[in-house]
This record gives structure tokens, sequence and C-alpha cells, in this order.
């Protein structure tokens, strides 16, 4: 680099401090401090060098009026003034931060070229598992409400109830919505049939709203979980079980025993029978009032039965001797058997009501006796009331029997 040059003294400087600067000299111009004008090589570098500058300056303005944008961005309806140097609709959403993905809405497409005061606007889109009336469908949808999303959808839901109130917001994270539309159906219950516009999802839910409180042991013609479906009957049993008693007799039954005591063929009860009796237990179900079922499920005993015991006779009976002298010549070709049929219906041991007469032909006590009969005639064997009958028809013939003697 070469040195600067030092500036000259003027002459009265260098004459001394107190030397006086010389005056002019006629004729002559002054030139010691003159003013320097630019070379018209400097002037033209200058006005090249200026030119320059003015061109970069007004080149710059000119590339930033270009490409710097002013733009809207709404998303979800929600939107701010962007200032941009993007090129596109994509490039602009990437320096926003603003992610899409398949299900979103971007409009302008993505590859669009931005433009001074474009709007760009961002709709992101909602997973709707919509179910209507127990059909389940997976939609996607922009909408950012309940009812919003229900009209981009079609659905029809005037009067349904919905598991969601129409104005909620719908958010990105979506939303599981059920939808029950009016559908005609009939309840049957406690003896009344009754039709009904319902909006219930299930059958339980359309019994709790017709009013209708199951029991445990009620039965439903439909699950229910079932789905409510236009023209359900539903029918409700009402099942009662109860017990019931029931107080019956035991036979007493009757035995046979031996006795020496006895002449063959007589008969004495030792024993009296008597009846017991039993409680049983019995469960019932009905069916609205209805019995179908009766079981038996208990039974108790209250009096136990007393067995009859009847003794029967095994003693040899000798054999009958006629007394006072009697015949029964021309008795024995009777018809005794006829006569004994018409008054005791065969029966050697009856005993009439009154307790008076006995037997095959109903002897009055004093009457056998009087033939030479001993005891009572209902305890005497049949052969030997016969005899005694014949003894009584020798005496005094058939009138003995006022009514049945005819039938000798």
């Amino acid at each position: 680099m070469r040195r600067p040059s030092r500036r000259r003294r003027p002459a009265h400087r260098r004459a001394g401090a107190g030397a006086r600067a010389p005056g002019p000299v006629p004729g002559r111009i002054d030139v010691w401090n003159p003013v320097r004008l630019p070379s018209p090589r400097r002037r033209l570098t200058a006005a090249l060098t200026g030119g320059s500058a003015l061109v970069l300056v007004l080149g710059g303005t000119t590339a930033f009026t270009t490409l710097h944008k002013d733009v809207r961005v709404d998303v979800d309806g929600s939107s701010r003034e962007v200032g941009t140097f993007s090129r596109t609709v994509a490039d602009v959403l990437r320096d926003e931060g603003i992610t899409v993905g398949a299900h979103d809405v971007v409009a302008p497409a993505p590859d669009t070229e931005l433009r001074e005061g474009q709007d760009v606007v961002v709709r992101y889109g909602r997973r709707l598992d919509l179910t209507v009336d127990g059909e389940q469908r997976t939609y996607w949808t922009t909408a950012t409400t309940v009812q919003a999303a229900l009209d981009d959808l079609g659905v029809r839901a005037d009067g349904a109830r919905l598991s969601a109130s129409r104005s909620q917001p719908l958010g990105r994270q979506g939303l599981q919505l059920r939808v029950d539309t009016p559908k005609d159906v009939v309840v049957a219950a406690d003896g009344a049939e009754t039709p009904r516009t319902t909006t219930a999802a299930d059958v339980a839910g359309l019994l709790a709203e017709a009013g209708v409180v199951l029991r445990p042991l009620d039965t439903v013609s439909a699950p229910t979980t079932a789905p409510v479906t236009a023209g359900l009957r539903v029918q409700v049993v009402r099942v009662d079980v109860t017990t019931s008693t029931e107080v019956q007799a035991i036979g007493h039954g009757s035995r046979t025993e031996e006795t020496a005591d006895l002449y063959v063929g007589e008969r004495r009860v030792s024993v009296e029978g008597r009846d017991g009796s039993k409680t049983l237990t019995f469960e019932d179900e009905t069916h609205d009032g209805v019995r179908v079922r009766h079981d038996l499920v208990g039974e108790h005993v209250d009096a136990e039965p007393v067995e009859e015991v009847v003794q029967v006779g095994t003693k040899p009976k000798p054999a009958p001797a006629p007394t006072g002298g009697g015949s029964v010549a021309g008795a024995d070709g009777l018809n005794w058997a006829a006569l004994a049929a018409c008054e005791s219906g065969g029966n050697p041991g009856i005993v009439s009501s009154s307790g008076r007469y006995h037997g095959l032909y109903q002897f009055s006590v004093s009457t056998w006796r009087a033939v030479g009969g001993s005891g009572l005639p209902s305890q005497a064997s049949a052969a030997e009331q016969t005899y005694r009958a014949k003894l009584l028809y020798a005496r005094a013939g058939a009138g003995q029997w006022p009514v049945c003697g005819k039938r000798l």
C-alpha cells in the first residue's frame, strides 16, 4: 500500500511563527487552496456505481413484492392472516405446522399456487360410528356438531332419540352416536294390550317406557336385549309360584286272624279300624293367574291309621241236635236261599238298624232262643241259622216271615 503524502504547509507557516503571509502579487491568481472538481472519468464511474446500486435496490424490491403474499388460513372455522413466501398451499400449511390426513379436506388443493389474498380452508375429518336402529356404520365427516353431521350424511332423525345432544360439538377424536327412530309397537301385559310409538333402543327400554316392571319369574316373548323394530309385539306373562296344602285320609285296611275261641264260620272284630290322615304340600305355578303346574313337594302324616283286625273261628262246631222234640220234616225241600236273600241279602252276620233282628232270616233274639238257639243269631253259622229257621217253619209255618215267606 502506498503511504499517503504529507500535505505541504503554506508559505507563511514555513516562514516561522512570526512571519506574515505575503500579500497578493498584482497580475497573478492565488491558487494555493483550490477546490478540485471530479474528472469526467470519475464522474462516469460514480454515475455507473450509483446506477448499479439503484438497480439492485429496485430489483430487490420487485422480488420481495413478487414473492411475499398475504393470505388467510381457516382451520375448522378459526381463521388468521398469514404473511408468507410460500409458493403453494401445501407449503403454507407446512410452514404453519398444519398437518392433514386422508380424511381431511383442504381447499384449494395442496398443489395449488398461492395468490395474494388467497383463502386456504382446512376442515379436519371426524370419525362417526353411527348406529341407526341397531345397524352400525362408520362415516368420516368434516361437520363440527352432531346435527351438522347428521345433515351431511342425510340421516333423517326427526323425532328420534339420540345418545348425544344434537348441539354437541364433534371433536377430532370422533364420536359414537346411536339414533333410534320412532316405531309403532304393541305391549301386552297385565291383561291389557297397548299400541304405542316408541324410540326405545331395546325391549328392556320399551317396557320401562311403558311402565311395565318385570319380576324375577316373569317371562317376555322377546329377549330384553333385543332391538325394537317396527310392528314388534311384546307379550309379558306374569309368573307366580306358590304353595298349597291338602289333607287326605289314609285308609285303615284290615286283616284276619284265626282264633279257637270261635266256632268255624264265626267272625268277630277284635280291633276297630280307624282311618288316618296326612297333609300334602303342593307347589303351584300360575301364568297370568291360570294354574299350569301342581307338583307334590312334601307329605306329612298327621295321624296313623289303625288296622282293623277280624277274628275267624277255628273251633269245630258240634252237630246241631233238635231241641224240644221239634222236627224239620217237610221243610228241607223249601227254597231257603230265596228267603235269606229277601230277608238279609244272604248275609249271615247282618243286624237290622234297630238292632232287633239278626242273621239270614232276621231272627229276633227271643224267637231264636225259642227254637233252641244260643247267643245271637248273627254270630251263629249259616247252617245253624237255616236249621233253626226250618224248626220255626215246622212249628209256625211261613207266616213268621210275612213279606218274604212266600219265596219259600
